[in-house]
């Protein structure tokens, strides 16, 4: 769990110059994370949340997706 939370933080560490909502996009991160196994699992919720958050949100998120996967 530690080496998915390490993973995230330098994700999220790296993505905030980009996002609007870095607080909001965080806290949702953590939120999410408590019900996620893995990175991939956390990948697909953040994708789900994408899919009903409106602009600019929704493309915070997909930021942070891109930079997850290119983390694989």
């Amino acid at each position: 769990m530690e080496d998915i939370k390490r993973l995230i933080e330098d994700a999220l560490f790296d993505v905030r110059p980009y996002v609007e909502y870095y607080d909001e996009l965080r806290k949702l991160v953590e939120s999410l994370l408590g019900e996620c196994p893995d990175v991939e699992s956390l990948m697909e919720k953040l994708e789900e949340k994408a899919a009903t958050e409106g602009e600019p949100f929704k493309t915070d998120i997909k930021i942070l997706l891109q930079r997850l996967e290119a983390s694989f």
